[in-house]
């Protein structure tokens, strides 16, 4: 497997995490609305008093309980009636009360469209309507839960002011009451209704807010989520490619060698045919065992990794491939694990390299360096002297090695070379332990 796997991982993940366009086949969903109409700052969510529409239950056991509160008033007032009268004002009570009653309920409907509106007029038309009243005060109190001060004090202001005539607009058999009693009733009753609407729609702000806050931490799980499955993908493709892609080239090298020389030898072909069996059989295991480990939950144990003294099995191996290499390392001591892996994966790219682009070539591995000092990599060959078609390259190699190298604290550097061939070479910081002189 080789790291362009890398670029296919990120955009399966990037597409999969798009978001998406819905088909809009009907009216705009209540959470849709609520969304499009939160913004975002520094602070947080900041929650407009945009409101759901209301289900039709929902709508109508608000309108039952504001005709239920008219029809107590009304009843109170026609206890009040004073017996046997024959005012005009009694067959009012009777018949327009209740229908202009009737049309303060049928446009409760729209008053979270045009809250102000529908507030002004109910409460203009309970003027002359006691059944009336219920649907003002809860036009009222709906025009309060949206916590606009200015709003809520003029209708407040003149609900209070409407309620005046309508304590006399009927006949009653008991005195009228005193006008500062009739004044303290109606501004202790528009009091209650501006507090409790204030309250809910403080209440529903927090529902939102919270709301809010939920979708949003939902969208950030989403996307740490997502970023851990490319960093997941990313480190699988990197270790399959560390794993088999230097293998796998040696092997494409030994089968380009038999298939472009009919001139060898017996031996040399069984030779040949020796390595590639034993380097296919090793990439098989080193899957297996990367394999394993993928299967394997959390908790399982990841496979060996190489450290600086697998260096020389590394030579070794490239040598029996068929390649020419030479290793000089004069280091003071070992580096540490992490630098020493970074070691092994370096000069093993660069061996992979050497046999998919310059097959038959001499190569030499350099490492060098000291706690203090850092640590520098070379892996230089000659040049290419077989014409034999190598492996495919994917081109990110090296791409994944920089990161490696990078991630390390070191630097990467490749180039051809002059005198032909090509330079692979890293600095590595190697610090200091404490205690060491």
């Amino acid at each position: 497997m080789d790291d362009d796997h890398i670029g296919i991982a990120s955009l399966l993940v990037f597409d999969q995490s798009r978001p998406r366009p819905r088909p809009r086949s009907g009216p705009e969903s209540s959470g849709v609305r609520l969304r499009r109409r939160a913004r975002a700052d520094h602070d947080g969510p900041v929650i407009t008093d945009a409101q759901p529409p209301l289900r039709p239950w929902q709508q109508a056991w608000r309108l039952l309980a504001a005709a239920a509160l008219g029809m107590v008033l009304w009843i109170l007032t026609a206890a009040q009636l004073p017996p046997g009268s024959a005012d005009p004002r009694i067959q009012w009570l009777i018949t327009g009360d209740p229908l202009v009653a009737l049309v303060c309920l049928a446009v409760l409907p729209w008053r979270r469209r045009f809250p102000v509106v529908v507030a002004m007029a109910v409460i203009l038309l309970a003027t002359v309507s006691v059944v009336a009243g219920g649907a003002a005060m809860y036009a009222l109190g709906s025009l309060a839960t949206r916590r606009r001060p200015v709003e809520t004090s003029v209708a407040a202001l003149l609900c209070v002011v409407t309620a005046m005539p309508t304590f006399g607009l009927y006949p009653s058999r008991d005195a009228p009451a005193p006008l500062w009693l009739m004044l303290g009733v109606s501004v202790l009753a528009v009091g209650i209704v501006v507090a409790v609407g204030a309250a809910v729609g403080a209440r529903r702000e927090e529902l939102r807010s919270l709301r809010a806050r939920a979708e949003s931490a939902e969208r950030e799980q989403a996307a740490r989520s997502a970023e851990a499955r490319i960093l997941e993908r990313h480190r699988i493709a990197r270790e399959m490619h560390d794993v088999l892609a230097h293998r796998v080239s040696l092997v494409a090298m030994q089968a380009g060698v038999l298939g472009h020389r009919t001139d060898l030898p017996a031996d040399q072909v069984a030779e040949l045919a020796r390595g590639i069996a034993d380097g296919s059989h090793q990439a098989l295991e080193e899957l297996r065992d990367v394999l394993g480990v993928l299967r394997a939950g959390p908790e399982g144990l990841e496979p060996p990794q190489p450290s600086f003294a697998d260096l020389p099995a590394l030579v070794a191996d490239a040598r029996g491939l068929g390649l020419e290499v030479t290793l000089t390392a004069t280091t003071d001591g070992s580096p540490p694990d992490a630098i020493a892996r970074t070691v092994y994966r370096i000069v093993q790219e660069g061996l992979t390299n050497v046999g998919k682009h310059a097959p038959g070539a001499r190569v030499a591995v350099t490492v060098e360096g000291g706690p203090g000092a850092g640590l520098r990599v070379t892996v230089r060959d000659s040049g290419a002297s077989l014409a034999v078609a190598g492996p495919p390259a994917s081109g990110f190699g090296l791409l994944g090695l920089a990161e490696r190298v990078a991630l390390a604290g070191g630097q990467l550097d490749h180039h051809a070379d002059p005198g032909g061939g090509f330079v692979l070479a890293a600095r590595l910081p190697w610090p200091v332990r404490e205690g060491s002189e």
